[in-house]
């Protein structure tokens, strides 16, 4: 990964606890089943396995993590965080328990979501204070006629190909060979938008194939049952389908090529930025430090993210590298210069495509940068 964000010149775009409860959690599920085992699998009985922490390099205080950054003791309130199936450093910070540990007197709650368009809904009902969404639904949120009262605050990751477009139609070797067919895709989602994008330098609209409005995890009981013919998703979903006959017609990889390109952003009301800026500064410097164990540990990270996800780590790393992860000196640097370009540029052709009413004139004050130029320092 290179030290900067680069964007195509036309782009666009994905349980309360307390901290002192946290460490039953942590304890609970996948990292009670690692440290029970005490073995990584496939090695001999008498070779004890690291826990998590350890292979991050991430010494735990007790059955909780210490915290990597510089610890806030200020935050008491509650922090309502939605999060996706989505292999980033979200998922480190998540399994780790980073939060709970850099905001001890904090109350962090993980909410889960299938895609950006459900996010973006938990915002306009006030129910979430930050939470990840596409390039895409994130720019709906802050255009009319939606116009809620959110910013954009950090770039989880790039997508490239961890967002396909996946069919079990054998012949098909190219979007066009589609045409009439059953396609699902989360509606609202970048991989949404990536499939427009598909559709229309093809020379093709959305009328031109049958779209069927579909979550990630409807998708493997609707292609098993052949009630679709291809989906424009993301892992681990993707390769699901890929595995059961199905193979790859193009990718989230190519649209950015022709000048759409996609990212999981994280979004956070208003509200709660104005009235919390230091938690918003230990929140970005957690992340940041999850995205350099990204780059510097692949294999530990790996092991976090597969834990949330359910999945074979070696599954995790091949999934990794479908995305790029940008920190946050990268991201200060896009943030004052060309990132609100990439969003106008977004904006303009999801009202194109009569998905957005109104593009802003400028999309720099849909960007929160104070917390993201603290940490970049």
């Amino acid at each position: 990964m290179s030290d900067a964000i680069h964007f195509p010149a036309h782009t666009t775009n994905r349980t309360t606890t307390h901290a002192s409860a946290h460490a039953t959690r942590l304890l609970g599920k996948s990292m009670a089943a690692i440290i029970a085992a005490g073995m990584l699998a496939g090695t001999t009985a008498c070779g004890a396995m690291p826990t998590a922490y350890e292979i991050a390099g991430i010494s735990p205080t007790g059955a909780t993590a210490t915290c990597p950054v510089d610890t806030n003791n200020d935050f008491t309130g509650t922090i309502r965080i939605a999060w996706q199936s989505i292999p980033n450093a979200d998922l480190i910070v998540k399994d780790l328990g980073l939060l709970e540990a850099c905001m001890p007197k904090a109350t962090i709650q993980w909410n889960q979501f299938n895609s950006g368009g459900d996010v973006i809904q938990a915002f306009g009902s006030r129910s979430i204070d930050i939470g990840l969404a596409g390039s895409s639904p994130s720019v709906r949120a802050v255009s009319a006629p939606l116009s809620l009262p959110v910013k954009i605050v950090w770039i989880h990751d790039v997508i490239g190909k961890a967002e396909s477009l996946v069919t079990n139609v054998e012949s098909a070797k190219t979007i066009k060979d589609l045409a009439g067919k059953n396609i699902a895709v989360p509606f609202g989602s970048t991989s949404h938008f990536s499939l427009l994008s598909a559709l229309s330098k093809a020379g093709m609209s959305e009328t031109s194939v049958n779209l069927i409005n579909l979550d990630p995890d409807k998708m493997a009981g609707a292609w098993n049952r052949k009630e679709i013919d291809a989906a424009w998703v993301w892992d681990p979903v993707l390769s699901k389908l890929e595995a059961a006959d199905g193979h790859i017609v193009t990718s989230s990889a190519e649209t950015a090529k022709s000048g759409s390109a996609t990212y999981d952003m994280e979004i956070a009301s208003t509200d709660f930025i104005k009235a919390n800026p230091g938690a918003m500064k230990t929140w970005t410097a957690v992340e940041n430090y999850a995205a350099g164990l990204l780059k510097t540990k692949p294999d530990s990270s790996a092991e976090a993210i597969a834990s949330q996800l359910g999945t074979a780590k070696k599954d995790v790393l091949t999934q990794m590298k479908g995305y790029t992860y940008p920190q946050a000196k990268a991201q200060s640097e896009s943030f004052h210069g060309e990132l609100p370009a990439v969003l106008k540029s977004t904006a303009k052709f999801l009202k194109s495509q009569n998905s957005l009413d109104t593009v802003n004139d400028t999309y720099e004050t849909a960007l929160y940068t104070d917390a993201i130029d603290a940490v970049a320092k």
